[in-house]
């Protein structure tokens, strides 16, 4: 016979005995750990009293006072919106020419000492826009006009020279030092005048044979002139010190000769290799130029030839004059070719360390001239005692002159590098730049800031160059991209200004705070009053997760605006709304005959499905929020997600775990407790 039974419901898995108050006591000492994170001031104070009345050394248990981050709504500042002005940049290039004027934005606010400044673009349709904000700052005025000045792009080299007169002390030293080097030049011309061979002293002390010198020389005249006067025989040393403005010199005749100063001209064809050569060809296209030009010379066609034709840009314009030459001055190939030619006498082609050369001599005379021996004890200036004021100095070189910045890759090792391309004029004031700092750094500033320091390995010509490095390819993107907005500077214009002052910041401030201390008082009576003693539980939950909350912001830096607070008081509100769903659940449960027990298990799995989706749409809505609005809506959007997230845990496992401690206690287990009169 067939009969009908109710089925017995199967025996749940009780936990644990232990767990529950275990960790009932865990959450308890996180909310005062989280309490403490929060205002650490009190604790610390704490331990300040505690180490003075004990005489303890205990400062290592103080904790850091990791500050609240304050958007300008409350601690006053400013919004800035700029429109850039992209009318001469290509369309494919202005993503690219955006994100350059941002990091130049970037680096401009940094310099204000304000504390987290924002700097976002927006594009919206042909509207490129960079929204800044300034949480704090002081001087708006001069912030706005700072920020919206053009980027400056400069090249510069190292200033080694002490721009300025000495101190009192620097002249000091610099006329001890060289009272030292005057003895010491005293001290060698004794030892000369004693018999001591005077090129081992030349050895010894880094001495030069100057060769045949005239009184016309630019750089040893004064030492021909000494010989001269002095008329000593053959070998000897000038009887005294020759002193000049650069230091003092022990100086040796050799002999008295006759040679020629000249009045020359030239034409240079420089190529690959020579020294100098800005715009370098083949040697062999050089010498057919140089052969193709010696064919049709005249004097009376040199000067104009040389006009057209020679690559030295000092000499070119003036007819390749190079004035009254005087021995000794030029590199010795190009004087014995020189002496060689008769007057109004062109050269065949010369090649020296410059290039080929024609010679062209308009005139010779007669010239005494003195080989010299020279040993040479240098004057110390204020350079080698003293610091420039600048480490670098600027040069011509600016960002007008330069084309374009690119990234390239290594076609060997594949490592990345930035090119850079100079007009014409760039190509000309790079070469000299570069010639003149081989082996020594060459620095790129923008506003005013290195972006790059570059070692010159040789002079480069021809206005194309690159920068080596280790580089990633994101670190020579964001350098060529900071180059082009020197470059290509992108001018910005102010279309928006809010301004918030300290005071009415510190106003809403307050008043925020006020506004969620009563906020969150009225959720903690709702709770109590209407649940009871489930009210209690969800109450000891509701404080951990602010507290949980506040050190979130803390840790990941959020920054709170009144948007942001206003979103942390609506997560408090919906941090209790699962509770209400879970109590309500267990009264319906409690009503309808169940134990305590088995209506808290219910409670809580039943109202899991409502609380998931409810929350679930909330997060979708703030993740909205978040990517297409403003930063002060963002805000709101960033504490509602972690709010929405921390509730989560602290309704559902925290609350879980206090009302099954609660429910270990025999008296605590009446119905009456939870708002429900026992059937």
């Amino acid at each position: 016979m067939q009969t009908w039974k109710r089925k017995k419901a199967a025996p749940t898995k009780t936990a644990k005995p232990w767990r529950a108050p275990v960790l009932s006591v865990f959450f308890l000492l996180l909310t005062l750990v989280m309490a403490v994170a929060d205002f650490p001031s009190f604790w610390n104070k704490g331990v300040t009293s505690v180490s003075a009345a004990t005489g303890q050394n205990i400062s290592w248990l103080k904790v850091p006072d990791i500050a609240f981050r304050l958007g300008l709504d409350l601690q006053g500042g400013a919004h800035l919106v700029y429109e850039a002005d992209m009318s001469q940049i290509p369309s494919e290039e202005r993503d690219v020419a955006l994100k350059g004027v941002r990091d130049v934005v970037e680096r401009r606010v940094n310099a204000f000492g304000v504390s987290e400044p924002v700097v976002q673009t927006t594009i919206t349709g042909n509207i490129y826009r960079i929204i800044v904000e300034l949480a704090g700052i002081q001087d708006i005025t001069t912030a706005i006009n700072e920020i919206g000045e053009t980027p400056i792009l400069e090249f510069k080299e190292e200033n080694t020279e002490v721009d300025r007169a000495a101190t009192v002390d620097e002249q000091t030293i610099l006329d001890q030092k060289n009272a030292e080097a005057k003895s010491k030049a005293d001290e060698i011309l004794a030892r000369a005048k004693k018999g001591e061979d005077f090129s081992v002293l030349m050895k010894e002390l880094n001495g030069q044979e100057l060769g045949a010198i005239t009184v016309g020389h630019p750089a040893y005249g004064v030492l021909a002139q000494a010989a001269a006067n002095a008329k000593v025989a053959k070998g000897s040393v000038l009887p005294t010190v020759v002193e000049t403005s650069s230091g003092w010199h022990i100086v040796r005749f050799l002999e008295q000769v006759q040679t020629k100063r000249m009045e020359l001209s030239h034409i240079l064809i420089c190529f690959e290799g020579k020294t100098g050569c800005q715009n370098p060809v083949p040697a062999i296209d050089a010498n057919t130029t140089i052969t193709n030009l010696k064919k049709d010379l005249t004097p009376e066609n040199f000067a104009e030839v040389a006009k057209q034709k020679s690559t030295d840009q000092g000499t070119a314009s003036s007819g390749g004059y190079l004035g009254w030459i005087e021995p000794g001055t030029t590199v010795p190939v190009f004087e014995l070719a020189a002496l060689a030619l008769p007057v109004n006498g062109i050269s065949e082609a010369v090649e020296t360390e410059f290039g080929f050369h024609i010679i062209y001599k308009k005139a010779e005379e007669p010239v005494t001239a003195y080989r010299l021996s020279d040993i040479f004890v240098p004057r110390v200036n204020l350079n080698e005692i003293a610091r420039p004021d600048e480490s670098w100095k600027n040069t011509t070189l600016s960002g007008k002159n330069l084309k374009r910045a690119g990234v390239e890759f290594d076609p060997n090792s594949g490592a990345p590098y930035v090119s850079l391309r100079f007009d014409d004029e760039g190509g000309k004031l790079f070469a000299d730049l570069t010639q003149r700092n081989v082996g020594k750094a060459v620095a790129i500033f923008l506003d005013g800031q290195p972006i790059s320091v570059p070692v010159v390995n040789e002079a480069i010509y021809g206005g194309e160059a690159i920068i080596t490095g280790k580089f990633t390819v994101q670190e020579a993107k964001l350098l060529a991209q900071r180059l082009n907005a020197g470059a290509l500077p992108v001018p910005i214009h102010l279309v928006s200004q809010q301004t918030v002052g300290p005071i009415l910041g510190k106003i809403s401030l307050e008043r925020s705070i006020q506004a969620a201390v009563f906020g969150f008082m009225l959720v903690c009576l709702y709770m109590i009053l209407f649940y009871r003693l489930p009210g209690v539980m969800a109450v000891c939950a509701l404080i951990l997760y602010t507290f949980l909350n506040l050190v979130a912001y803390k840790l990941f830096g959020v920054t709170m605006t009144l948007s942001g607070i206003a979103g942390f008081v609506l997560s408090l509100g919906m941090a209790v709304d699962a509770n209400v769903l879970i109590f309500e659940r267990l009264k319906d449960e409690l009503h309808s005959g169940h134990d305590l027990r088995f209506a808290t298990e219910e409670g809580f799995k039943r109202a899991w499905s409502a609380i998931r989706d409810g929350n679930l749409t909330t997060l979708i809505s703030a993740a909205v929020l978040y990517g297409f609005s403003s930063s002060f809506i963002k805000g709101f959007a960033l504490t509602l997600t972690i709010g929405v997230l921390l509730s989560m845990f602290t309704a559902i496992v925290v609350t879980r775990v206090f009302m099954e401690t609660i429910q270990r206690i025999p008296f605590l287990r009446s119905h009456i407790f939870y708002g429900v009169e026992k059937k």
